[in-house]
């Protein structure tokens, strides 16, 4: 999923697809991985995003998270 347009990066990110979530981000730099968290994290803690926005950020961080568990473990 490298070099996707950004409307179809936000759509993998947000799709609720664990295996979308993770081709997606798997694929950035380290900066944008940062800056992505921090974007999900807003949504999924902050007011004003419709509910279903909000379901599909808590769901890719779980995807990301459980990710980032096992890269360490390894």
């Amino acid at each position: 999923m490298e070099n996707l347009p950004l409307s179809d990066f936000w759509d993998a990110i947000l799709s609720r697809n664990p295996r979308l979530i993770r081709e997606a981000f798997v694929g950035l730099d380290e900066s944008s991985k940062t800056a992505v968290m921090a974007h999900l994290e807003k949504m999924a803690t902050e007011s004003g995003w419709h509910p279903e926005q909000v379901k599909s950020a808590k769901a890719a961080l779980v995807v990301i998270h459980g990710m980032n568990v096992k890269t360490r473990r390894s």
